[in-house]
């Protein structure tokens, strides 16, 4: 059983985690915290999970106690509702004493202004991931042991490192594709996924790393070839080896992926990556297609609220683009299909948000909407304080 510390919209992660691990081993703790009762948690292919660690039932101090030899460095975050970071500092340093008089050396990292450490301090100290390099969550009655913080450093890498970017079409961050793409896969670990609006291939690039052969189409040239500069980067980045730049290859043809550490099974796997440049409203992809994973048409970039007239005008062309194109696809889907897309909502001047409303419609196109149990489809909302268009997840599947 582990215990999760949710990311900055914790109904997002939770219906991630409830795609993931099954709504009913979910238990939400707090408006920070879940209970996952599974043996195994990936917490690398968690996009809304900043931390996660595993409960223990023994004594704490005899489990410290048994790690190998050498210094110990030791975090400790408390998220119970009166915990302060005087109160997680105490609890540091008594284990620190105790430890001392069984003759181990330890270094507290400091919680210098809250109970729980940030995912910035316990990633740069390698908690959970190093060996002696520990951090205890605590919550009430329950104690973890952490196994990982979110890779921050990596995320980074992976976003602003791409040599293709294209600030005007939006740039998916990689924690919500990771997220769009557990919504649409759950438990599943392989399998063919499509990207129809591909753009500039993060849903792609994730989804590669993730275990998943990737087919990827978009309207514009410019993003195909975007896509493939993006994707050949990655797959020469984790080869470390000499690679042929052509690995996501735009002719049809397969290839097969690198090597690469840290992902789920991917060394063991022949995985296939196509890009092909199409109109998603009339395109026929090729079979077979397991998962649909996309950020659709989301409309101009604005730097601040639309008025009304233009809102009128941008929400009329996304939804027909939307509807389009899932009236498009429908035949081409096997029933049960999934999908999860993340289609726009604005932010208006009263800092409220308006929607596409579509979803009617998009059930007489024979689609049913994914209801969860521990997120409302409102609060399924992507965004930043910063933003006025913002991304509603949507959940369906192929009646």
């Amino acid at each position: 059983m582990f215990i999760t510390v949710l990311g900055r919209q914790p109904k997002i992660s939770l219906a991630e985690l409830e795609s993931v691990y099954g709504a009913s081993n979910i238990t939400p703790l707090s408006d920070q915290l879940a209970l996952i009762n599974t043996k195994t948690l990936e917490l690398n292919h968690l996009g809304g999970t900043i931390k996660a660690g595993q409960i223990i039932i023994e004594s704490l101090l005899d489990h410290l106690s048994n790690l190998p030899p050498g210094k110990i460095t030791l975090g400790f975050s408390d998220y119970s509702p009166k915990a302060t970071a005087k109160s997680a500092q105490m609890q540091a340093l008594k284990l620190k004493s105790v430890l001392k008089r069984h003759g181990r050396s330890v270094r507290i990292v400091p919680n210098n202004s809250s109970a729980a450490l940030s995912s910035a301090a316990s990633h740069h100290n390698q908690l959970g991931e190093k060996t002696n390099h520990i951090e205890i969550i605590s919550y009430q009655k329950y104690t973890a042991l952490s196994i990982g913080t979110q890779n921050i450093t990596a995320y980074a890498k992976r976003d602003q490192a791409r040599p293709a970017r294209d600030a005007f079409v939006g740039m998916l961050p990689p924690k919500l594709a990771q997220i769009l793409i557990n919504l649409a896969t759950g438990p599943e670990t392989s399998g063919h996924l499509l990207d129809p609006f591909c753009g500039t291939g993060t849903i792609l690039q994730e989804a590669l790393l993730m275990g998943f052969s990737v087919y990827g189409t978009d309207l514009s040239e410019k993003m195909i070839s975007y896509s493939k500069k993006n994707l050949d980067w990655l797959a020469f980045k984790l080869a470390r080896t000499t690679l042929s730049r052509n690995f996501c290859r735009h002719d049809g043809s397969e290839a097969t992926h690198p090597a690469t550490a840290g992902v789920r099974s991917v060394s063991e796997k022949e995985l296939s990556c196509e890009l092909e440049a199409g109109d998603a409203t009339n395109f026929k992809w090729k079979q077979p297609i397991d998962f649909i994973v996309s950020e659709t048409y989301l409309g101009q970039p604005f730097s601040a609220p639309p008025s009304d007239i233009k809102l009128k005008e941008v929400q009329f062309t996304t939804k027909s683009i939307i509807l389009a194109f899932l009236k498009n696809i429908h035949p081409q889907l096997k029933p049960g299909t999934p999908l999860a897309l993340a289609i726009p909502a604005w932010r208006r001047p009263d800092q409220t948000f308006s929607h596409l409303n579509i979803v009617d419609e998009i059930k007489k196109l024979g689609y049913n909407v994914h209801q969860f149990k521990h997120a409302t489809s409102a609060q399924l909302l992507y965004y930043r304080e910063s933003q006025v268009v913002a991304r509603q997840i949507i959940v369906l599947r192929k009646i």
